[in-house]
């Protein structure tokens, strides 16, 4: 992976440019942390942060959370390179009740809304009272077909997008700002 000061970078073959700022995505998690604040204001919440891209976001919202709440991570899988499979694996889930629980899903990027809408499901099949879903980033298919995304930091149309927890072959994860090619 390589930084030059033309603000793209390289990982592997692709070349990938800078698309949003840190301190832009600092003031959007915030924002969005105040909207879940006010929202339960009056409810525990338990999130559920699907691994392995959301970790960075995450951590900056719950940074940002007032009021009581409990997470836990799951780890999904449905990319291969820089595309969908289509195909959802759940690699190691939830060990944790939410049978009654105020549910909110921490989803790094809603892309077709395939794995959304799984856990979606799953939470549902498991007793959660409430289920709502927050993204830092949502695509422009997931915004026609997918299922709702409560909170929504950034919309984006078909771009590939690395950093900020986000990766290309599992790297680029480090980065502190969100690339696309």
């Amino acid at each position: 992976m390589q930084h030059s000061a033309t603000d793209s970078i390289l990982i592997h073959d692709r070349t990938f440019l800078r698309l949003i700022q840190h301190s832009a995505i600092q003031k959007k998690v915030r924002g969005l942390a105040e909207q879940i604040n006010s929202d339960y204001k009056d409810r525990n919440i338990f999130f559920v942060a699907i691994l392995n891209g959301s970790f960075m976001f995450a951590a900056d919202l719950l940074k940002n959370i007032q009021i009581e709440c409990r997470i836990s991570f799951v780890k999904l899988a449905s990319y291969k390179g820089t595309r969908s499979t289509g195909q959802l694996k759940a690699i190691f889930g939830l060990e944790e009740s939410v049978f009654g629980q105020h549910v909110i899903i921490i989803e790094d990027i809603v892309d077709t809304g395939l794995t959304l809408t799984k856990m979606i499901e799953d939470l549902k099949s498991l007793g959660a009272q409430s289920i709502d879903t927050v993204s830092l980033l949502r695509k422009k298919p997931a915004r026609e077909k997918g299922p709702e995304v409560k909170y929504v930091g950034f919309e984006l149309e078909q771009e590939f997008v690395v950093g900020y927890g986000l990766d290309y072959d599992g790297l680029g994860r480090n980065l502190s700002d969100i690339y696309h090619t």
